[in-house]
């Protein structure tokens, strides 16, 4: 019977060639057994794995090379759709000459890329990418069993989208190192949520622990306060409630400086002098001196070691701290 007379022949034009060609014909079903395992000179490993967001199963088993960790047959057998086969076909062919430590490093998405006809068209329909998130999973429950630790000490992180294998501090760092605002962009930059979209928002196929929805808005607010907070600290830092005395001199040569440039500076350029700190001292009587030398036409004006000096030192005190007194050289 023909695709089209079964289901829409939009629904088929989703899937790659390769895919619809496993479905019907996959190359590594079957069980590998103790004696096929001594033929060869390895170890028998079975690992299972249940997605219960599909009602889909795995078994997958190898036969390891103990001495060089080497996978040197890989078979599986698969309880579910036909996506679900092909994609636990390609897992076990791309384990097939790899290190256990190599094969736990296959993820879904080189199971979903070794099943593309073209580089650059998906091999299968978004909601079906959990079926090569199962047989990622199951790869990790086999290397678990032979290395004898759990799976989850193959994880680095907690897994947000499953389809894409994409971590929530992954997400968090790029929202803030891009200054990402929506989740569209979240998608773009990681392909979190580009395929069966259920860690997106609450509703999907599959409950989630996190959310994109909430990742962006938790981590939208921590930038926020974060940028609050620096802008705080940075008026606290040049108004008069810094206690300006007990800043270091480095601290104090900036602040003076960021007021002589708004404030002063720009005055004295419009007449053609300026001026530069050359240093500052604390004096015996708690007033931090300023030792500064007058340039261009202000240094052989009449007014610099009376009116203009007195201008400085005013707004300095105004804007810093009363403790500052201006010495000229």
């Amino acid at each position: 019977m023909a695709k089209n007379s079964l289901i829409g022949g939009s629904i088929w034009e989703e899937y790659s060639q390769k895919v619809q060609d496993l479905m019907n014909h996959p190359q590594n079903m079957g069980e590998l057994t103790e004696d096929d395992a001594k033929n060869e000179g390895g170890k028998l490993i079975i690992a299972d794995f249940g997605a219960e967001s599909c009602g889909d199963a795995v078994r997958l088993y190898w036969i390891v090379d103990e001495a060089t960790e080497v996978i040197k047959q890989a078979k599986f057998k698969s309880f579910g759709c036909g996506t679900a086969i092909a994609s636990s076909d390609t897992m076990a062919e791309l384990c097939k000459g790899k290190t256990v430590s190599e094969a736990v490093k296959i993820t879904n998405i080189d199971v979903e890329k070794a099943m593309r006809d073209t580089p650059d068209v998906p091999a299968v329909p978004p909601q079906k990418m959990h079926c090569s998130v199962m047989a990622y999973d199951v790869i990790k429950a086999a290397a678990a069993s032979y290395k004898g630790v759990d799976a989850a000490s193959f994880e680095d992180d907690v897994i947000v989208c499953e389809c894409a294998r994409v971590s929530l501090g992954t997400i968090k760092e790029v929202i803030k190192i891009n200054n990402l605002k929506t989740i569209e962009e979240i998608t773009n930059y990681t392909k979190a949520g580009a395929f069966c979209k259920s860690c997106i928002k609450p509703g999907g196929h599959e409950a989630r622990e996190h959310y994109l929805v909430d990742i962006l808005r938790d981590t939208r607010a921590e930038m926020d306060h974060d940028h609050l907070l620096a802008i705080s600290d940075s008026k606290i830092e040049g108004s008069n409630t810094v206690n300006f005395d007990d800043l270091t001199v480095v601290k104090k040569f900036q602040q003076i400086e960021a007021v002589i440039d708004e404030n002063i500076r720009p005055m004295l350029v419009m007449d053609g002098g300026n001026l530069e700190i050359l240093d500052i001292k604390e004096g015996g009587d708690g007033m931090s001196d300023v030792y500064i030398r007058y340039l261009g036409a202000c240094s052989g004006c009449a007014s610099s070691s009376t009116g203009t000096l007195f201008a400085i030192e005013a707004v300095l005190q105004e804007k810093l701290s009363k403790n500052i007194r201006i010495l000229p050289v």
